[in-house]
């Protein structure tokens, strides 16, 4: 009984003192992970270089020491013996953004000696560790293409110049930097050292359009003292980039024929005027103007430099119809400074261009005619001609044409009631002759055009057929006589015989000589108004009769208008 009651004291002596008893020593380190990313792209290894921040705490929770109470990471390298032995051998295999807590024994600490006041001999020690950074002496700028465009028609070389967009981070993802937030792209030359040594290497062999992540140690970054602002020293960089624009300071404009009709009778040059429309974007796509949009054409001279001067060049050798897309560099556009808008400096320009039609102010009517065999009577000027049309715009838009109403157009050559070109292509025609007029505005509708129906400063094509031709008048008549003038003409108009003639007796008179043949109208215009002008002619002081005083032919007189 005495000996049971020996055991159980014993036992419970035993476990008041393991209660109370000091922590067990460490053989080893001991390692808790608190936290792990679920991406780790790189792990510390030995004769890495790290950034990271710890709390370091006795067993019993009570802290000796913080990077965070300084305002700064530990930067060490790993593997060299700058950390106390436990440290070192704890850190390998971290990876950035990974929390750990490290339980160092002192034999991989301070041992026996402890470290001053701070650190107590054999002190087991306990450090809260966060991995920022880890970079290596042997490493290089490493790219990784998240996207690139279908088509990449031209690389980043050296000493092109570029316009990108990016967002700065440090390796644990601490944004310090982005153009994205200043709404403007970082622009400039690359690989000629505008740049950090890093960046210079990273962007060569970019495409417009592609995005990369580009990842720099900090010998390629800003190294030992950082930024001295948001980049700590010693501190990887991240930019996430992508390529707006590129060009080099001796690129030429850019011309990729996208249609071409055929045939092209006649191509572009300078001093030409073109009505063209367009599509205008930036070289990532980024729309900025379209002609269409305004619904009407771009107007204008080319090859003096009434457009910038890439365009000038573009617009030089096109054919009516043609499509082009023309690719101009800023120095050829809108330079460093841009628009102040909607193009940004140092901007290449992307032109979709498609020629409407263009003429030159020396420009004649162009005729193309297949002449007939039998041809007995070519149409002058004065003749009354009838006559059919197809009109339409060079690029094929119809604008009218008579045979969808069923009947000629009729008109007086010489007299003004149709455009000067299409007088000058009806002259010479034949009965039954078909011809092709190209008219240039100038001789057509001019700047103005027709509202509605024709645009300002249009080169017109007619197809026409002439129907029929009655022959006119010689110039400056509007009546004449087939035979010979009665002496007696002023006595036979004088019905009534009263010594005068008056409007009735007169258009009596000269209408009854038309249907007799034995005199004509000027064809081509209205009857009554003739003879009223004729009437008016004879009238010499205006009182509503003709005396034989007044009544002379023409042929008496030196100089007169729609006499007899």
């Amino acid at each position: 009984m005495i000996r049971l009651i020996q055991m159980i004291l014993l036992a419970f002596l035993v476990t008041f003192v393991a209660c109370n008893a000091p922590p067990v020593p460490l053989d080893d380190i001991v390692i808790e992970k608190t936290f792990t990313p679920e991406r780790c792209e790189r792990a510390v290894k030995s004769g890495d270089y790290v950034r990271y921040h710890y709390i370091g705490m006795f067993p019993d929770g009570k802290k000796f020491d913080s990077s965070y109470d300084r305002g700064n990471t530990y930067n060490v390298f790993v593997g060299q013996k700058q950390l106390i032995a436990g440290m070192d051998k704890a850190l390998v295999g971290m990876c950035v953004n990974e929390r750990w807590m490290i339980k160092i024994p002192p034999q991989l600490a301070y041992g026996k000696d402890g470290y001053g006041d701070i650190i107590p001999p054999d002190s087991i020690l306990h450090f809260d560790v966060l991995m920022l950074d880890i970079w290596n002496k042997e490493d290089k700028v490493q790219i990784k293409t998240y996207h690139m465009p279908e088509s990449c028609e031209r690389k980043v070389q050296v000493s092109d110049y570029i316009r990108y967009h990016y967002n700065g981070t440090l390796l644990d993802g601490t944004l310090f930097d982005s153009s994205h937030t200043r709404m403007r792209t970082y622009d400039t030359y690359v690989g000629i050292g505008w740049l950090i040594a890093g960046m210079d290497q990273g962007l060569l062999g970019m495409c417009v359009g592609e995005k990369r992540i580009i990842t720099l140690p900090p010998f390629l970054g800003y190294g030992e003292n950082g930024d001295g602002s948001d980049i700590p020293a010693q501190a990887s960089l991240v930019f996430d980039v992508v390529l707006l624009d590129l060009h080099n300071p001796k690129d030429e404009i850019a011309v990729k024929v996208e249609y071409l009709p055929d045939p092209c009778p006649r191509k572009s040059q300078v001093g030409d005027f073109m009505r063209y429309h367009y599509n205008g974007s930036l070289l990532d796509g980024t729309f900025f103007d379209s002609s269409y949009s305004r619904n009407h054409t771009y107007d204008t001279y080319i090859g003096k430099g009434y457009v910038i001067a890439g365009m000038d060049q573009g617009l030089l050798g096109v054919c009516v119809g043609e499509r082009r897309r023309i690719t101009i560099p800023p120095h050829l556009a809108y330079g460093e400074e841009g628009t102040g808008t909607k193009i940004p400096g140092s901007a290449v320009l992307v032109f979709d261009v498609h020629i409407i039609d263009f003429h030159n102010p020396s420009d004649t009517v162009e005729i193309t005619s297949v002449k007939l065999e039998n041809c007995t009577y070519n149409a002058k000027r004065g003749d009354f001609v009838k006559y059919h049309y197809n009109a339409t715009l060079m690029d094929g838009t119809d604008i009218g044409s008579t045979h969808m109403y069923g009947k000629t157009y009729n008109v007086v050559l010489g007299s003004g009631q149709v455009v000067i070109g299409m007088e000058q292509g009806l002259t010479g025609m034949c009965i039954g002759e078909k011809r092709k007029l190209v008219i240039p505005p100038h001789l057509a509708y001019g700047e103005r055009g027709v509202d509605g129906e024709v645009p300002g400063s249009a080169v017109l094509v007619f197809e026409v057929e002439m129907v029929d031709v009655e022959e006119g008048l010689p110039e400056g008549y509007m009546f004449v006589w087939n035979n010979n003038v009665t002496p007696d003409l002023f006595s036979e108009m004088d019905k009534n015989k009263d010594a005068q003639v008056d409007k009735t007796e007169f258009s009596d008179y000269i209408l009854q000589q038309v249907e007799e043949g034995k005199g004509r109208l000027a064809p081509g215009f209205e009857s009554q108004r003739i003879i009223e002008s004729m009437y008016d002619n004879q009238d010499r002081n205006k009182d509503g009769i003709i005396t034989e005083d007044e009544f002379k032919l023409k042929a008496d007189e030196a100089a007169a208008h729609d006499e007899l």
